[in-house]
């Protein structure tokens, strides 16, 4: 690809395990890759590393913010639009298990659902102009088969009566495969066919993933030990769905192992869909589209 018409793709989480792995490798077919992250020392050096394996050919830059904030959401979102003329992959990689006690982010919501929901729902949206920019964009949303153990409530997205790591970990990727469905979707409807979306479960990967619960570590890792992947194979998915060109007319589907498959929830109705898309634009505090 000539630097002159280079793709350009954002990649969340983009600082260690399948998120850096994704942006090293479609900086390596030659997208100029902007890596989303909350560590300035982290995102630095990961900048320094993937440059140094992709050759001085490639653009690796760096944009920080921490998801579970919207104001910073809303900041990162503004500096890409000033910086870029386009967005042609956005891969909301990043998702965090929290400890056994609940937190809450700045604006007040439970920190899984603000940082692996609520978050990428507002960058999406506030990046979506950018991506109508390119001539054939592609929406990349990391989920997990921990979907199946999902027991949403929305009269309580925040957890605040009943409060579990794995069971808000859980809900938050159910939310993320739904939020797929639901804007492939509403994209097609309004007739925005340049722009397709796909979610996926990258396999359980054996990476620092989790380590601030410990509950979580010593429950879910335990069980998972024995069918662990590596962060290489484990982004191989979400690689397939960013750039391989017989899923670039593939919208709404959820894939493992680079095959779609079929979503295993009760709650996957386009009712519950369209709820929690509008539960999900009260609490960002905007419509999704803008017009």
């Amino acid at each position: 690809m000539s630097t002159a018409i280079q793709p350009i793709a954002l990649v969340t989480g983009a600082t260690s395990g399948i998120g850096k792995v994704t942006a090293r490798e479609l900086a390596r077919q030659g997208y100029h890759v902007v890596l989303l992250a909350r560590n300035a020392d982290k995102a630095a050096h990961t900048r320094q590393e993937l440059q140094a394996a992709v050759g001085l050919g490639h653009r690796v830059d760096v944009l920080l913010c921490d998801l579970s904030d919207l104001s910073q959401v809303g900041r990162a979102a503004q500096e890409f639009n000033q910086r870029y003329a386009r967005l042609d992959v956005l891969v909301n990689n990043a998702g965090l298990v929290f400890g056994a006690e609940r937190e809450t982010s700045v604006n007040g919501h439970e920190m899984t659902f603000a940082t692996n929901h609520l978050g990428p729902f507002l960058l999406t949206s506030l990046l979506l102009e950018k991506l109508q920019q390119s001539p054939a964009a592609r929406i990349v949303n990391v989920a997990s088969m921990a979907y199946q153990f999902a027991k949403p409530d929305f009269t309580d997205l925040d957890a605040t009566r009943r409060y579990s790591p794995m069971r808000a970990y859980a809900n938050s990727k159910l939310f993320n495969i739904m939020f797929t469905q639901e804007l492939a979707r509403q994209l097609r409807e309004r007739g925005i066919l340049r722009i397709t979306t796909n979610s996926l479960h990258p396999g359980v990967v054996a990476s620092n993933f989790g380590s601030n619960s410990t509950w979580f570590t010593r429950a879910f890792y335990k069980m998972a030990a024995p069918f662990m992947t590596s962060s290489e194979d484990g982004a191989q998915t979400s690689i397939y769905l960013a750039s391989a060109p017989e899923v670039a007319q593939t919208s709404g589907g959820y894939f493992v192992k680079k095959r779609p498959e079929a979503v295993k929830s009760a709650f996957t109705t386009s009712e519950n869909a369209q709820r929690l898309w509008q539960e999900s634009e009260r609490m960002a505090g905007q419509p999704f589209f803008a017009a």
